[in-house]
């Protein structure tokens, strides 16, 4: 395994790392929910919710085959996060990241036009902040790596022109474009399920991992 795998395993969901600043950020989620929620139910319209539900259900479903990678491989996931950190969670997931995610989809969500149709530079306002979304998290990716924070190994997954747009496309554009697809459905029955078969999908991918293959990625 590489150095940067190695260090990411370490202290692995161990609690002992946990650190005080992890109580406000998680109020801080919780308000934000909350306030989304009571919004919600005052309007009838739950679409910041579903969003940032979505969106964190796919970085959870990225996240968990990025530990398969490191598994099958035996050498390293396609990002690593070996630095500091209050609790990492898998090798390329910790819990400053996951709050962020927890609220980016709400975010999202409060960018759009009222009005679907209505377009930017000809795109239509949806796709048009998807895309600007996907490319600001690259850019943050970037900068993360370039500091050392966010490990990569493979040449395919780096900041080469090819690289770039794989990272935009798999790594960040498909969780937005989730996001819209659960925006686009008209019944709560059917958001519902969409966003339950996201966190279906990565809970058993990872009790299977974890529960019958013992794998701790």
């Amino acid at each position: 395994m590489t150095h940067a795998s190695e260090l990411a395993l370490q202290n692995l969901r161990d609690l002992s790392t946990l650190e005080w600043v992890v109580i406000p950020l998680l109020a801080v989620v919780f308000y934000i929910y909350v306030r989304e929620i009571k919004a919600a139910r005052s309007s009838g319209n739950w679409d910041a919710v579903y969003a940032g539900l979505t969106l964190f259900g796919m970085d959870f479903i990225n996240e968990t085959w990025n530990g398969w990678v490191l598994h099958f491989t035996q050498r390293s996931a396609c990002w690593t996060v070996p630095g500091e950190t209050a609790l990492r969670t898998m090798v390329g997931w910790n819990i400053e990241i996951m709050f962020m995610f927890a609220i980016s989809g709400i975010i999202y969500c409060h960018t759009l036009s009222k009005d679907p149709a209505e377009k930017i530079l000809g795109i239509p306002n949806r796709w048009f902040w998807a895309i600007g979304y996907a490319a600001f998290c690259v850019f943050v990716e970037c900068a993360l790596n370039k500091g050392g924070l966010l490990v990569w190994e493979y040449p395919w997954w780096n900041r080469s022109f090819e690289g770039i747009w794989l990272i935009f496309f798999f790594g960040y554009f498909h969780f937005y474009a989730a996001a819209i697809l659960v925006l686009s459905l008209r019944s709560h029955r059917a958001r519902i399920a969409f966003v339950a078969c996201l966190y279906l999908t990565a809970s058993i991918a990872n009790i299977i991992c974890l529960g019958f293959l013992g794998w701790v990625y």
